[in-house]
């Protein structure tokens, strides 16, 4: 019940201040669950991609320090949202979108690359599509990467683009998953291609190096 207000509170909020939103590729959406999986380049791309998998529900994963505040720990959680420690990911971090894809109607939207100061690939979205059995769903998002930018009402377009399933009989290694993250950063180049060839993302805060890095 939350999930679905939030929602339309969500999608009413977006439109008025960054208007209409477009959608391409929505055909290749699976009528099951699935794994809803982009290059992390907003803070607010997983209120977009909630909105543009719908009437799909979602469940996502939340940095463990959101959960401090308990008036945001209280809507992470009826949002379907659950606590992960990025620095020591423990078995919840892989068991608990597993069960949540293969037990309940809760699809799941997730970074490959973790954060969205960084564009390497790790291998969690592909463990979990592998032990739930269901498909991964490349989507990017173009639009406004600082929030003021939002408030231009400057458009926004995603796409969907072909599910990619992954043999249970994988392999999980460093080979398999450098391969994964080549099959991912090509769909999502494509996609990207597709919408809009001159889009260029440039991350606004980029990570600072620190001085030993080379």
């Amino acid at each position: 019940m939350f999930y679905s207000f939030i929602r339309y509170v969500a999608a009413g909020i977006l439109w008025l201040i960054n208007g209409r939103y477009k959608l391409l590729g929505t055909d290749k959406l699976p009528t099951g669950n699935y794994i809803l999986v982009g290059p992390h380049r907003t803070w607010w791309e997983p209120i977009f991609f909630a909105l543009a998998g719908w009437p799909h529900r979602f469940s996502f994963m939340a940095k463990k320090e959101l959960f401090k505040n308990p008036i945001l720990r209280w809507i992470l959680i009826h949002a379907n949202a659950f606590s992960v420690d990025r620095d020591h990911p423990g078995p919840s971090a892989i068991k608990t979108p597993v069960q949540n894809l293969k037990k309940t109607d809760l699809s799941l939207i997730m970074f490959p690359s973790g954060s969205r100061h960084s564009e390497e690939m790790k291998g969690g979205a592909l463990i979990i599509a592998k032990l739930s059995g269901v498909p991964l769903v490349p989507i990017v998002y173009q639009g406004p990467v600082k929030f003021s930018g939002l408030f231009k009402r400057k458009n926004v377009t995603m796409a969907f683009g072909d599910p990619i399933y992954i043999d249970k009989r994988t392999k999980i290694n460093e080979e398999t998953t450098s391969e994964f993250g080549n099959t991912l950063q090509a769909s999502f180049d494509k996609l990207d291609q597709e919408i809009d060839p001159n889009w260029v993302y440039i991350d606004p805060k980029p990570k600072k190096k620190n001085n030993n890095e080379i």
